[in-house]
């Protein structure tokens, strides 16, 4: 593979994470710079790991991971967000109880970078039967994943400005949308 196919790919692969931290950036109280980072090298890592894991498992795997890689990304994506939405609506005591949270625990933002790159462990597995530099492939992935969720988390913070106390519900939205996406696409309907 050449520069320019290297990377489309990485930019294609890396926007469902961006759609993603958008609405994790939107669901924080004003998240800074460090989290931004923090959320970007978390995705970027997992998106760069995912496309060695195809890789490794190669012609083998690709059509059972292929038959039900959208199932598992509308899941965990629909499950993340509906937590999300559901958080919104608690009922809390003042405002300040409803605050949203500065900082994502690691373990919501590893199943949602999971959820965002399962597609490319697919692409992985192709990229095994056309023989292209995986290293590089899946370096240039994580690198763009890392710099899109980490300017997508501070545009999150413009958006959850905006949308005030119920910032969080955005962002489950977002999160489940994304996953809708992500199932009507593999289901044969082509996004437009």
């Amino acid at each position: 593979m050449n520069f320019a196919a290297t990377a489309a790919l990485s930019l294609a692969m890396s926007t469902d994470a961006f759609a993603a931290a958008v609405g994790k950036g939107a669901a924080l109280h004003k998240p800074q710079w460090r989290e931004a980072l923090r959320t970007g090298l978390i995705f970027g890592v997992i998106e760069s790991v995912t496309p060695l894991i195809g890789w490794a498992l190669g012609r083998v795997a690709a059509p059972y991971v292929a038959a039900w890689d959208h199932w598992l990304a509308f899941t965990l994506l629909g499950v993340i967000g509906a937590l999300m939405i559901r958080n919104a609506f608690a009922d809390g005591g003042d405002e300040e109880d409803q605050a949203p949270a500065r900082s994502h625990s690691f373990w919501v933002l590893a199943v949602t970078g999971f959820a965002t790159s399962i597609d490319a462990m697919v692409v992985g597995a192709g990229l095994a039967l056309l023989g292209a530099n995986i290293i590089v492939t899946a370096a240039a992935i994580g690198f763009s994943t890392f710099v899109m969720v980490t300017i997508g988390v501070m545009l999150g913070r413009v958006l959850g400005t905006v949308a005030g106390r119920r910032a969080e519900l955005v962002g489950g939205v977002i999160l489940i949308a994304i996953g809708s996406l992500i199932l009507y696409e593999h289901l044969g309907h082509p996004a437009g």
